[in-house]
C-alpha cells in the first residue's frame, strides 16, 4: 500500500522532486509542507529504504501511470502454451500443430509439447522421444530447448522457449494464413483407457454397393 501525505509514518524521509532533483533528508512534516506549498502530494515510493524515499508529485497522476505500467507489464508477460501430439499424428496435422507452435513462439511464448500414449502405445514409449526430438529439430530456427523431453506416466513432455527475435525463421505456415484452433486437431483423451485388444481406429463405413433395380420400360 502506498502511503501519501499525513499517512507517512517515518519521522524523516529522503525527498525527491518530480524532476528527479533530490532535496535530501528532511523532517516528514517539513516535507509535507513543502509539497502542499506547490499544490502537490508527498508520496512514499520506497518505504523499505532508510530513511524512506518520498516524491513530491501529483498522486492522482502517479496512480494512473502505475496502473498503466502494471497493465502493460502483465500484457507482455511470457505465458506458457501447450500443443499435444499422439504417436500416430499424421503429417498434415503435424504441420498444422508446428505452424501454431511457431505462432506462439513468435509472440514470445514458451511452448509445452506433450505426447500422450494410449493402449498398446504404452509398450513403445521410445517412439514419444523420437517425435519430440523431431520437433526440436524442425523448430530449431524458432526455439531452443528449455526443458528436455521427459517421461511422466503415460506422456512425454518438453518445453521450448523462443530464440531472440532476430534469429527466428519460420518454416511451417497455416493454410491461407488462417489461425486454426488447437482443439480442431487434438485427439480426445476419453479413449486413453481403451483395452489393448480394441483397435485404435474404427474402419470407415462401407457404402452399400447393391446395384439399383432395373427401371421398367
Amino acid at each position: 500500500m502506498t502511503r501519501v501525505n499525513d499517512r507517512i509514518r517515518a519521522p524523516k524521509v529522503r525527498v525527491v522532486l518530480a524532476s528527479g532533483e533530490q532535496l535530501g533528508v528532511m523532517n516528514t512534516r517539513d516535507a509535507l509542507i513543502k509539497a502542499q506549498s506547490v499544490g502537490l502530494d508527498l508520496v512514499e515510493i520506497a518505504g523499505q529504504a532508510d530513511p524512506p524515499v518520498c516524491k513530491i508529485i501529483d498522486y492522482g497522476k502517479y496512480k494512473y501511470e502505475q496502473a498503466k505500467l502494471k497493465k502493460q507489464k502483465s500484457k507482455s508477460a511470457t505465458r506458457m502454451k501447450e500443443v499435444k501430439f499422439r504417436v500416430g499424428t499424421g503429417q498434415h496435422d503435424y504441420n498444422i500443430k508446428l505452424g501454431r507452435a511457431e505462432g506462439f513462439l513468435d509472440t514470445n511464448h514458451k511452448v509445452r509439447f506433450v505426447l500422450q500414449f494410449r493402449g498398446r502405445e504404452n509398450a513403445h514409449k521410445d517412439l514419444g522421444f523420437v517425435v519430440l526430438n523431431r520437433i526440436i529439430e524442425d523448430l530449431k530456427t524458432m526455439a531452443q530447448v528449455d526443458q528436455a523431453p521427459k517421461l511422466n506416466g503415460r506422456a512425454v513432455a518438453m518445453i521450448l522457449s523462443p530464440l531472440p527475435q532476430h534469429q527466428r525463421k519460420r518454416k511451417f505456415h497455416l493454410f491461407h494464413g488462417e489461425l486454426i484452433d488447437e482443439d480442431d486437431f487434438e485427439e480426445e483423451d476419453q479413449d486413453d483407457d481403451v483395452p489393448d485388444d480394441v483397435p485404435d481406429e474404427v474402419p470407415d463405413e462401407v457404402p452399400d454397393e447393391t446395384p439399383d433395380a432395373p427401371t421398367a420400360p
